[in-house]
């Protein structure tokens, strides 16, 4: 597979978001969803949707969401829109929290560990899909990005726990590690599959706790804000992060590394590079 393009923007604004998205020149036709991380209640590093709001407007975007697998403040739609309405979504954005009447299930062509991935079933109602990710780290997958971000986000509450449990969702906490980090690839390749030409991925580098922003109590973050990276390639934008978390200067940078190594956080990156979602080679081109 050819190197991707990666815009990267060591500016850290609303309109820098704006600016990597429009660097891909892409058209987003139809009705456009807006991916983004709710946020849990009591986290502290997740992307507020003041800095995200310009990047929808331009989009004319509905923020999306699906409601969680485990206990916490998103685990049913009520409590969910709570969530939503509380950290401030509501009143800047459309909303859909994406399976509150039902899940769809997506073919994986391919797939090494799932061969249907479940989503909320509002997705059938968009026709194309911006994805706003904000890169840090987890603590199951080591970290997320716009993979993540695709797979477990837009997964219904059963599909969360089916892709946990690479097939068995009865598994959700105790299948092989990187069988779920597979299934997370698997689950990519539904979403790039059914929105193929049009959908965008945009990371960004900030408040990079090694925890999640699923997590009610997170770590606050060490390593420094790096910037906002775009690209038409998930692949290509999740290895350019890492990479870049790899090459920063700054010390802080050990615990982030130290969390993706030590549940091989990587291995969703390969695994989606073999199904073919994208390309781990790239170009980084700065627009600043």
């Amino acid at each position: 597979m050819e190197s991707a393009k990666v815009y990267f923007t060591s500016r850290l604004t609303p309109d820098a978001v704006v600016d990597a998205f429009k660097a891909l020149s892409l058209e987003l036709p139809g009705k456009v969803a807006v991916k983004v991380h709710s946020g849990e209640v009591g986290n502290q590093n997740f992307i507020r949707p003041a800095f995200l709001k310009p990047a929808i407007d331009q989009v004319q975007g509905t923020v999306v969401e699906c409601n969680t697998a485990y206990e916490g403040e998103r685990d049913t739609t009520e409590k969910h829109w709570h969530t939503m309405e509380l950290h401030g979504w509501t009143g800047l954005c459309p909303v859909d929290i994406l399976d509150e009447d039902g899940q769809l299930a997506l073919p994986v062509p391919g797939g090494r560990q799932i061969q249907v991935n479940y989503v909320g079933s509002h997705l059938a109602n968009y026709d194309s899909l911006l994805v706003l990710s904000h890169f840090k780290g987890h603590p199951m997958g080591g970290f997320g990005g716009a993979l993540k971000n695709i797979s477990i986000g837009l997964a219904s509450a059963y599909g969360k726990a089916y892709i946990h449990g690479a097939g068995k969702p009865e598994e959700i906490w105790t299948a092989e590690h990187d069988l779920f980090l597979e299934a997370m690839a698997d689950a990519a390749k539904s979403i790039t599959d059914r929105f193929a030409g049009r959908i965008g991925f945009v990371n960004i580098m900030r408040n990079m706790s090694v925890d999640c922003d699923c997590c009610a109590v997170a770590e606050d973050p060490k390593l420094a804000d790096i910037g906002i990276l775009a690209s038409l390639d998930p692949v290509a934008l999740d290895q350019a992060c890492l990479d870049l978390v790899y090459a920063s200067a700054d010390p802080g940078k050990a615990d982030l590394i130290r969390r993706i190594e030590s549940l091989n956080g990587v291995h969703t990156v390969e695994a989606a590079a073999a199904l073919g979602v994208g390309s781990r080679s790239y170009e980084l081109l700065r627009l600043d």
